[in-house]
């Protein structure tokens, strides 16, 4: 890829993310629209009317100012601690990259640009004289290369220490800021054994009375998800039957009926035998009931404990001598369970996760055929031998196009599928929570971004170079090649950097499927119900977007210093981005308590490694064993500070602390609150009510304050308004005293001509 290509590719970009960007500053002020751009506080029940004004159709930039004096408060009451984790993952990545830029803009871009290296070389383009490929073998300049290679990654190191020690504190402090949790006192058990004699029920109440007697307090047997609701349906109508024959049986028998019936029926006769009758019937109906309950019971149980020391010990003990049996551990949070999981054999997941495992194999390996396809739209001139047909289109006016823009946009398309099928792939492994399916899914598509866009982009990209002619027999020689073939795929990386993330974060402002689909709903087809519903941040799609970014700001920073400047920016604008939407767009259902913070540095770790080992092969191809001998012991460094963060960090976020959960203890049995909690802990994980709406917004106490008077004369729109602070934090799922219910909404007639309050 040339100069030209590359400048087309960015003036396509910022094309369409300013012109998106605009749209949507005119889009967000139109009433039709608030439950597309303003669910978040339309959960919140934060509604007010709104005057027309020219002002609604003026494109305008203020709401970047609102997202800018957010703090991080205001972004905790709206999205969680995940979403304070996943903006300090950004900010980490605008600090590192700034500091980056800087070093490797005026100091390694110069040095490759007057290497001289690749002079008499026929294939080389006007970008590889910015990478280190243009350096002459065995130049004293690479020392320069060295020495900033050391800046980042002891920057990266410290930046990476200072975030996860803050992480740790705030997720500490998230299990005392929410001490009425259900979850606290709740504990998953799995793998009950079957038994012919007792049901699962009679079972998992034994076997916790008599091994817990001092600590045991109930228990709720998990029926099979998708019959719950035929359940609850069956018992209302015959709750309507027990309600109405009765009433029919007072009715004298002279005004009821002269034909001879079966006295069996009990409709008609005497009083005393139809009531009898009726009596006998519910009787029975009751026992079919309870019969059909049993025989949707699951090997799986929420049981519930006086403490949460309790609960804790007993999730992190094994029951019985049979690891596959009685498996407990503590319970997520009742909005966060996802029960069609609790119903799934404990002794088939192993078999389920090797399948997926297989499957992500096989779709890894299969999507190397799009890839194959991107990069021969990049190098077509390396195709005009093998297909002479292409001679035509490369001598074209839109080559630049073809070249440029196509290979990052089509790339882009593609990988729209990633999510939704990682996402199913989480749900067959049976994890039992939602927010850990979500985070598996996250690993999931972090895993496959990193080989199918970086290393099978590097890859197919040589082999096409080279016709076929690639060769690898050794890991010595992948890490060699890889080496030699990044700095050359330098501008691919670029352009998708600008398609995928400039472009990318222009739609997510847009919202363009929720916008159509409103617009559909109630200006095409009138329907009064809403298209649009409340959804949850996609964790698994933007935390993987912004590590992927990460491991080519570094594996780039000094051998392609150019992109920096394009992540650079993409990074700023992700910050308001994201900020806005947490505010205003996204409702806040379950929480991982900052668990994406591992997986952030976890990748940022291996981005750093991998930096550094192809820089240190690099050094050795230039010639210079003093600069390769260099990177060595960085590379011992940084992988014992990966250790040490690991064992001073990483047990606070697999495990509670015993000290915390017994204080806590005390606390509420002095202040006479544990009972009360106890008392409403079945209440809590209510599977009937809470299958019966899979998005259940929790009801907020004290969230809806007072609306500031409106100064006379004044058009305030949207974005002068402020961001509501509820004093009970809508992150947190209610107390057990209060089971969830939905928050009111707006009705139709009233939805055109209200306006969410940003407040």
């Amino acid at each position: 890829m040339d100069i030209p290509a590359l400048l087309t590719s960015a003036g396509m970009n910022i094309g369409i993310s300013v012109g998106m960007f605009s749209l949507y500053s005119i889009l967000r002020k139109q009433p039709l629209n608030v439950k597309v751009y303003f669910g978040q506080r339309i959960a919140q029940g934060r509604t007010r009317n709104e005057n027309l004004c020219f002002e609604r159709f003026v494109p305008s930039a203020s709401w970047l100012l609102k997202a800018w004096e957010a703090t991080e408060e205001d972004i905790f009451a709206c999205g969680g601690i995940d979403a304070v984790v996943f903006l300090r993952i950004v900010i980490f990545s605008i600090r590192i990259f700034a500091i980056a830029t800087i070093l490797c803009t005026f100091l390694v871009l110069p040095l490759n640009y007057f290497g001289q290296g690749l002079q008499g070389i026929e294939d080389s383009t006007a970008l590889d004289l910015l990478t280190i490929g243009n350096v002459q073998e065995g130049s004293r300049w690479l020392w320069a290369h060295c020495l900033t290679l050391y800046v980042v990654s002891a920057c990266a190191c410290c930046l990476l220490y200072f975030e996860y020690e803050n992480i740790a504190r705030m997720r500490m402090e998230q299990v005392q800021r929410f001490p009425t949790r259900p979850s606290n006192f709740t504990v998953v058990v799995r793998g009950v054994p079957w038994s012919s004699v007792e049901t699962y029920s009679e079972s998992v109440g034994k076997f916790f009375s008599n091994y817990y007697a001092s600590s045991y307090v109930a228990h709720q047997i998990v029926y099979r998800f998708g019959a719950v609701q035929q359940l609850l349906e069956d018992a209302e109508r015959m709750y309507k039957v027990m309600t109405t024959v009765p009433v029919m049986a007072n009715v004298p028998a002279d005004q009821c009926c002269e034909t001879k019936v079966d006295p069996r029926c009990g409709l008609c006769g005497a009083k005393s035998s139809s009531f009898k009758k009726v009596s006998g019937g519910s009787e029975l109906a009751g026992r079919n009931v309870d019969d059909e309950l049993r025989e949707k019971e699951c090997e799986a149980a929420l049981v519930f404990f006086r403490s949460r020391f309790d609960a804790l010990v007993v999730s992190q003990t094994i029951q019985s001598a049979d690891p596959m049996l009685w498996v407990t551990e503590l319970a997520p949070e009742p909005l966060d369970v996802f029960w069609q999981n609790l119903c799934v054999p404990y002794n088939l997941l192993w078999i389920r996760k090797i399948i997926v495992f297989i499957a992500s194999i096989v779709f890894s390996v299969l999507f190397l055929l799009p890839t194959t396809f991107v990069q021969g739209l990049t190098k077509i001139q390396y195709l005009q031998n093998a297909f002479p047909f292409l001679r035509r289109v490369s001598d074209r006016s839109y080559i630049n196009l073809i070249t440029g823009y196509l290979p990052s946009l089509v790339l882009t398309v593609f990988l729209t599928i990633v999510p939704p099928l990682m996402m199913l792939f989480s749900t067959l492994e049976g994890r039992v929570s939602r927010s850990t399916r979500k985070r598996s899914a996250c690993v999931k598509v972090l895993i496959f971004m990193f080989w199918n866009v970086y290393f099978s982009n590097i890859l197919s990209g040589s082999w096409i170079e080279r016709m076929g002619k690639l060769t690898v027999t050794s890991p010595k020689d992948l890490a060699t090649l890889l080496a030699e073939l990044i700095p050359r795929q330098a501008s691919f990386f670029t352009t998708y950097v600008m398609t995928s993330g400039w472009s990318g974060l222009s739609c997510e402002l847009l919202q363009p499927v929720p916008l159509v689909g409103n617009w559909l709903f109630k200006c095409v087809l009138m329907r009064d119900d809403d298209f649009v519903r409340p959804v949850t941040f996609s964790f698994h799609t933007e935390v993987t977007r912004v590590l992927l970014f990460g491991l080519l700001g570094f594996t780039f920073c000094i051998l392609a210093p150019l992109i920096l400047p394009f992540l650079l920016i993409y990074f700023c604008f992700a910050f308001l981005v994201y900020r806005n939407q947490i505010m205003n767009v996204y409702f806040v259902k379950y929480q991982t308590d900052g668990s994406y913070w591992t997986l952030a540095h976890n990748a940022t770790i291996f981005s750093l490694i991998l930096t550094q080992v192809v820089a240190g092969i690099l050094f050795g191809m230039k010639k210079s064993s003093s600069a390769s001998t260099a990177t060595i012991p960085l590379i011992i460094c940084t992988a014992l500070f990966n250790v040490f963060c690991k064992n001073r960090f990483l047990p606070l976020f697999r495990n509670r602390a015993a000290i915390d959960a017994i204080e806590m203890d005390r606390t509420d049995e002095n202040s006479g609150k544990l009972q009360e909690i106890i008392e409403n802990l079945p209440k809590a994980y209510n599977q009937f009510e809470l299958c019966g709406d899979e998005m259940q917004i929790p009801k907020v106490e004290d969230a809806a304050q007072p609306d500031k008077p409106k100064k006379s004369g004044s058009s305030e729109s949207l974005e002068e308004l402020e961001i509501v602070q509820p004093e009970d934090l809508s992150v947190d799922q209610p107390s057990p005293s209060s089971s969830p219910s939905p928050s009111p909404s707006p009705s139709q007639s009233e939805a055109e001509d209200k306006i969410v309050s940003i407040n």
